[in-house]
């Protein structure tokens, strides 16, 4: 195996991405040494019983001594009180980083907390699942899946680099982009797909509880597979939709258009532009089962056990 992208990697929030991130960075060789920080005691106790890290003492100190790199795995709404905790214990030469699915607003809690001598260059892994804690994560969940940097443009070319690499060698295909991009697009791709996620459940349960015992009863593949993403962890989504709320109220305006028109076509009886619009959206869809970020398979590939 090829040698360490780093000597000794320090993960601070041991949640699905936290846990899963130590775990393939050992899995695969990214670090010599791995340590996870947690502000809930329980959580550090089952990251001991699991075994995933080599530094679990649960102290700053001893967790960021001797790290190269530190990346920040907590809810982006709390990311900078962290880097204003662990900022004394960062040492010169670090990349510090972060997993938020917010760049901008994790940018401007962070930036500011930074050392001289300490690079910061945010990142933010497109890969997660509905579950989360340390027992959810599991060292694929990066494989073939696209971890998007945002450096500043004063960032330094060697240590973008490195931090490439380190997600290269955690199976992740690697891009870059300005935060504020960043933001917009996610907007757009995640963001919003979890509103109307959330927004469907909730519409199902304003109906009452005779008709909603009835829908969670017979949930066809539509509503269940669409509804998976509501799942998700409450706190991590209400931080995301604040710290991005322009552009995901940008996004949700057009979308708001776009359904406006879909409406028109279905009170005028408009089959061929229902149609015309089903047939384009079908091979959007088709692309991106085609560059191999989905699948084809019946019933979106889910196992009968799940």
């Amino acid at each position: 195996m090829a040698d360490a992208v780093f000597a000794r990697v320090a993960i601070v929030g041991a949640g699905l991405i936290g846990s899963s991130i130590a775990r393939a960075a050992r899995d695969y060789g990214a670090a010599r040494q791995v340590a996870v920080l947690d502000a809930s005691p329980q959580v550090m106790d089952r990251v001991r019983e699991l075994g995933i890290a080599d530094e679990t003492s649960g102290e700053a100190p001893q967790a960021l001594k001797g790290a190269d790199l530190i990346i920040i795995c907590t809810p982006v709404g709390v990311c900078g009180a962290v880097a204003e905790t662990l900022a004394p214990h960062l040492e010169p030469g670090a990349i510090l980083s972060d997993v938020g699915s917010v760049k901008g607003a994790v940018v401007a809690q962070v930036a500011p907390h930074v050392p001289e001598g300490v690079h910061f260059i945010p990142a933010h892994p497109l890969a997660g699942t509905e579950y989360s804690g340390p027992d959810a994560g599991f060292a694929s969940l990066f494989q073939n899946r696209w971890c998007i940097l945002t450096p500043g443009e004063d960032a330094d070319p060697r240590a973008v680099a490195r931090l490439d690499d380190f997600w290269t060698r955690l199976g992740a295909k690697v891009e870059a982009m300005s935060a504020d991009h960043h933001d917009k697009v996610l907007a757009l791709t995640s963001h919003l797909p979890h509103l109307i996620a959330y927004n469907i459940v909730g519409t199902a349960d304003d109906f009452g509880e005779q008709t909603r015992s009835e829908v969670i009863k017979f949930s066809a593949s539509g509503f269940r597979d669409f509804t998976r993403i509501a799942a998700s962890d409450p706190t991590m989504w209400r931080d995301i939709f604040l710290g991005n709320r322009e552009a995901v109220l940008e996004m949700l305006g057009r979308f708001n258009e776009d359904l406006s028109v879909l409406q028109r076509m279905i009170r005028r009886g408009d089959g061929e532009g229902l149609f015309a619009f089903f047939t384009r959206t079908r091979a959007i869809r088709r692309s991106i089962i085609a560059q191999g970020q989905d699948t084809a398979a019946p019933d979106f590939g889910r196992r009968k056990s799940d």
